[in-house]
């Protein structure tokens, strides 16, 4: 039945371009599309390891700030990522959790607008991503409350008509995190500009998927995970990018002795560093992050315009599978079939969705349950393949039988 799917897959998978990189990664003969919420281990990642903690850590010791590099990570990891999110370097510090720089990135979007000799006058309102990930709204009412603003949630496709001259900052997430679906950066980045107002985007369900474009739209402050799409392990630290024009006026609320302008000078009185590293507090985690740095080594020759073009390819086709193969009516996509409009994931509304999700689990095709009956599937176009997309649809049927 459908042989023909079978084949094309086959064939796909013959002229990926990308192929190869799945042999840097360590995988077995699960069809894993989870790597939206967690990625693939790389293949380097624990002899990076090993010599962290054995020489770096176990004989260099303390030493090892210095003549391994461990006090500079935070920037130059940020430069490596840089490029995968369309920054130019100096831009992107790693460190801490989302939730953390979500906090900091807001914050500081709203002390930017505000006039510096008047600031509670003004500027009293935070606009939030009302479809957003459930943090990021907690750390928009938080914000909210400190810095004395009212909190307007709002679907990302309504957020210009409740802009206005009292805008102090807007949240907002590039795709959906339940459906995928891709919001619209540059026209919103340019619309909450034109409020006169700077824009904080969270990138958690987009970097390393598809090319974000962060200097050439203007976006203000972006943040992001690094354990989805880039691979760099559980609770790998975050990333906090300040563009160029607004860093010498980053004034964030968790200013700590790493971004101290003399972090050793142990003063009482705070200055700020200079550039990107006004974003980073205090001491970094350094196995999580010499962690991270090593997976990114799977980046090495990649196009970002490559990984898109397979993304879409990749959910072009499972969603045709699934069309061929599951029964009428059983599953209902949720994943815009506009490419301009789809993110790396695809959701299908199911009924029972939860025990479909583990049963699938236990037949070797990993994917989430988000409540209360939504599947999701996650193609990291790094190390899933055609065959892969074929195999989930045509074990989805079965399991729906």
């Amino acid at each position: 039945m459908h042989d023909h799917l079978r084949a094309e897959a086959e064939a796909l998978d013959g002229k990926d371009e990308l192929a190869a990189k799945r042999e840097e990664f360590v995988l077995d003969e699960t069809v894993y599309l989870d790597g939206n919420s967690l990625g693939a281990l790389p293949a380097n990642v624990p002899g990076r390891l090993a010599e962290v903690m054995t020489h770096e850590w176990g004989e260099l010791r303390i030493r090892s700030w210095g003549e391994s590099g461990w006090w500079t990570a935070p920037e130059r990891i940020g430069d490596r990522i840089a490029p995968l999110v369309g920054a130019a370097p100096g831009q992107i510090v790693v460190g801490d959790s989302t939730s953390v720089n979500v906090f900091k990135a807001l914050v500081a979007a709203v002390r930017i607008a505000r006039d510096p000799g008047n600031p509670s006058e003004g500027r009293d309102e935070i606009v939030v991503d009302a479809t957003t990930f459930p943090t990021d709204g907690y750390i928009a009412e938080s914000a909210a409350r400190l810095t004395g603003c009212r909190l307007i949630p709002a679907a990302p496709g309504d957020v210009p008509g409740v802009l206005g001259d009292r805008t102090a900052a807007v949240l907002l997430n590039h795709a959906d995190y339940r459906t995928g679906r891709l919001h619209d950066l540059p026209g919103l980045t340019a619309a909450v500009h034109a409020a006169g107002a700077p824009v904080v985007w969270d990138l958690c369900h987009t970097a390393g998927a598809l090319p974000v474009g962060l200097d050439e739209h203007g976006v203000d402050l972006a943040v992001g995970c690094t354990y989805k799409y880039l691979n760099g392990g559980p609770g790998s630290p975050a990333y906090l990018y300040v563009r160029e024009a607004l860093q010498p006026r980053f004034d964030s609320p968790l200013p700590g002795w790493n971004s101290h302008a003399e972090p050793f000078g142990m003063r009482a009185e705070f200055e700020a560093a200079d550039g990107a590293l006004r974003g980073r507090v205090g001491t970094p985690d350094i196995l999580s992050m010499l962690a991270l740095e090593a997976s990114l080594d799977v980046w090495d020759g990649v196009s970002i315009d490559a990984v898109r073009a397979k993304s879409l390819a990749l959910t072009d086709f499972f969603l045709r599978c699934v069309g061929a193969y599951v029964p009428t009516g059983r599953v209902e996509s949720l994943t815009p079939a506009a490419h301009a409009e789809r993110g790396s994931q695809v959701a299908l509304r199911c009924e029972g969705a939860g025990d479909v999700m583990k049963r699938l689990i236990e037949q070797g095709v990993v994917g989430d349950f988000r409540a209360p009956d939504v599947l999701r599937f996650g193609f990291t176009p790094l190390y899933v393949s055609f065959g892969d997309a074929e195999r989930a649809a045509r074990v989805l049927a079965r399991t729906l039988a």
